[in-house]
């Protein structure tokens, strides 16, 4: 099945209570996409980012441990979505196996964010992320401030770090709310 068909296929589908964050093709504008990796912190990990030769999203990268490093990020900022009605995020993802977390933060101001781990089986999967089991934390540290409950949204992340060194790869054909 071609990308055209399977996108056409998805909005048939979706109701009124979609609503696409960010849908990748060969013309995508990545420009608010950031890697963020450990060298924040003096890590040696190293993530890339770019539209591949199928039009999607890959993230894609090694993870070092070296000088205390440990993981590798990509954030997208863009202006508050309203998110009322929403009760989950859909990733259209293919990993490589490995284990990832969405991120999402209702404010860029806040240093934690809301996290779901899911893991990849290799295959193109769709994954529903409960926006209420979505749990705050920050640099890894669970916090007790209570499950996402904003009413918008303002960054989306993917993050790896799995206390491995690993290569990764990680393909984003669509996020959408629903």
């Amino acid at each position: 099945m071609n990308k055209l068909y399977l996108i056409f296929i998805l909005i048939f589908f979706m109701n009124d209570t979609s609503q696409i964050i960010f849908d990748f093709n060969s013309n995508s504008d990545i420009s608010n996409w950031v890697i963020v990796d450990d060298v924040v912190m003096g890590g040696r990990s190293d993530g890339n980012f770019k539209i591949n030769e199928k039009g999607v999203g890959e993230f894609y990268g090694k993870v070092s441990l070296e000088n205390n490093g440990g993981f590798s990020s990509l954030r997208h900022r863009f202006s508050s979505i309203k998110i009322n009605g929403f009760k989950e995020v859909v990733l259209r993802v293919k990993g490589d196996g490995k284990k990832y977390q969405f991120r999402i933060k209702d404010a860029i101001s806040n240093q934690y964010s809301f996290i779901a781990n899911f893991e990849t089986n290799g295959e193109w999967q769709t994954l529903k992320v409960e926006l209420s089991e979505m749990y705050p934390a920050f640099r890894g540290r669970k916090l007790s401030i209570g499950e996402f409950s904003s009413e918008n949204i303002e960054e989306i992340a993917f993050l790896i770090g799995n206390n491995t060194v690993e290569n990764f790869k990680l393909e984003i054909d669509q996020i959408y709310l629903q």
